[in-house]
């Protein structure tokens, strides 16, 4: 017969206590170890507790973060959870009324949500960083290829032509507000919820901003129910990861259409094609394949927080904390594989610039800078010129021929009808005006592809790179130096008598 007195059930025990255990010893050894420290430094200096208490819980905890290896704990169901094995080892070694004297003034709904927030700003700086070095990649390969043409699409067909590094642009403007959104989310995280206790903070007189401060946190959370209650830490983090990564996706995608045999506008080298079994001839850029669905299940990750977090009270809560926050941070490790990919995908492409003009001559590309030479130059209507280039090019399609080297005679036809007069256009001003080079050149407008125009644009995002790091730096710096703080106010402890 199962005997219901004794906690924990053996069922409860293997389906939630162990894999909780798991999961903070793993992931929030660390963050126990620094929130015990800070917060007994500030017991101390608020003279909540006496120095002598507090210096003997101080070496208690070094014999326990020197003696005991959390990598080695296995959950025997002795204690609730890591908290508690860590509050039974100290009242080991103190006794039970020092012992519990940590525990003044605080609760395990801020230590959760402070663990949960140190946890997740390590990861959001791993994603910035990641996201600097895919940038610097991405701005590298823009300048480099700043006057390679390829053909842009619109709704899956040949539209107009640009350049590779006009393209890309896009793509690091996106990315940009991407790394913005996720430093505003590491913001959210960056307030500490130390001091709130379980709801109402306490009536010690604690000091809730030298916490903060001795931990790294730019500053204490503000209302002591919204830090134990509030999860938009980790709603505000995770949408931001999602969007990064469905962005991400979109220019995979490109990139999968873009190597195509049908298409071929880039060239994937050697290093990053794996061949078929059974086909010798195929050349299988697999690797974007694989960032297109690992990005996926990033995606599908981080969406997994927002849904566990919606319809949930506002309190604090077990659906955002323990394995939630696990399974969360696997978003952050396979979207880590995602960006530190791309960075090395990018810069690898070569445009294939031969299968490139064969494209936009067939495609008749350039035909809308043809309408709009003929408003500057020859004083029609666009919807006039519209008119007569869509006849031209309708005509070099119907002939399979080249726009450039088959469309002066059908222009001429077309103009001589809708204008009832002759073009002064020559077949070499013609020829100019179709050509993908000038199409591109006379383009050169804020955010157009022109080379001026895009050297521009690229030092801007040169300069937003460097703030990025800048404000990384920052940050680094600020949090080597509260480590540094914590570590000699917890020394000076171990000197008390």
């Amino acid at each position: 017969m199962t005997d219901y007195s004794r906690f924990p059930d053996p069922v409860y025990r293997d389906t939630v206590l162990a894999p909780l255990f798991d999961n903070a010893r793993d992931d929030h050894a660390e963050g126990f170890r620094r929130i015990d420290r800070a917060h007994l430094v500030m017991l101390a200096e608020t003279g909540i507790l006496p120095p002598g208490v507090a210096a003997t819980i101080a070496r208690a905890l070094v014999e326990i973060d020197t003696q005991i290896d959390p990598a080695s704990l296995t959950y025997t169901g002795e204690v609730e959870d890591y908290f508690f094995l860590r509050e039974a080892e100290l009242k080991a070694r103190t006794g039970p009324d020092i012992g519990g004297r940590l525990h003044t003034a605080r609760s395990r709904n801020d230590i959760d949500h402070t663990l949960f927030k140190i946890a997740l700003k390590a990861r959001i700086d791993g994603a910035l960083a990641d996201c600097r070095s895919l940038l610097a990649a991405l701005i590298d390969t823009g300048e480099r290829e700043a006057q390679t043409l390829i053909v842009a699409y619109t709704h899956g067909q040949p539209a107009q032509p640009t350049t590779f590094g006009h393209y890309l642009s896009a793509a690091i403007e996106v990315l940009i507000r991407d790394m913005e959104r996720l430093e505003s989310a590491r913001a959210t995280c960056d307030l500490c919820s130390m001091g709130a206790a379980a709801i109402t903070t306490t009536g010690f007189p604690v000091d809730r901003a030298r916490v903060a401060d001795l931990l790294g946190f730019a500053a204490p959370q503000r209302n002591s129910y919204s830090c134990i209650a509030a999860v938009d830490y980790i709603t505000g983090s995770y949408a931001a990861l999602e969007l990064l990564f469905l962005h991400l996706g979109r220019l995979i995608q490109d990139l999968q259409v873009w190597s195509s045999f049908e298409v071929a506008q880039i060239h994937v080298p050697d290093a990053f094609v794996q061949i078929s079994s059974i086909m010798p001839q195929k050349r299988n850029p697999v690797p974007i394949e694989h960032m297109r669905h690992l990005a996926s299940q990033t995606v599908g990750r981080a969406q997994m927080m927002l849904t566990i977090m919606h319809n949930t009270p506002f309190t604090d809560m077990n659906d955002s904390e323990g394995e939630s926050q696990a399974a969360g941070h696997q978003a952050f490790a396979s979207g880590s594989r995602v960006l530190r990919l791309l960075a090395a995908f990018v810069p690898s492409l070569q445009v294939n610039a031969a299968q490139v003009a064969r494209n936009i001559d067939r495609a008749c590309i350039t035909i809308t800078e043809l309408a709009d030479s003929l408003v500057r130059d020859a004083g029609l209507s666009f919807r006039q010129a519209h008119e007569i280039a869509a006849a031209t090019a309708r005509a070099v399609v119907a002939a399979g021929e080249s726009l450039a080297s088959g469309g002066y005679a059908p222009f001429r036809a077309a103009f001589a009808q809708a204008t009832g007069a002759e073009s002064t256009i020559t077949p070499e001003r013609f020829r100019e005006i179709v050509s993908p080079e000038h199409f591109v050149a006379v383009r050169n407008r804020f955010g157009g592809p022109a080379p001026e125009a895009l050297a521009e644009a690229l030092a801007s995002y040169r300069a937003a790179a460097a703030r990025f790091a800048t404000r990384a730096q920052d940050i680094a710096t600020r949090e080597a130096r509260a480590e540094a703080d914590l570590t000699a106010a917890f020394a000076a402890l171990l000197e008390t008598n």
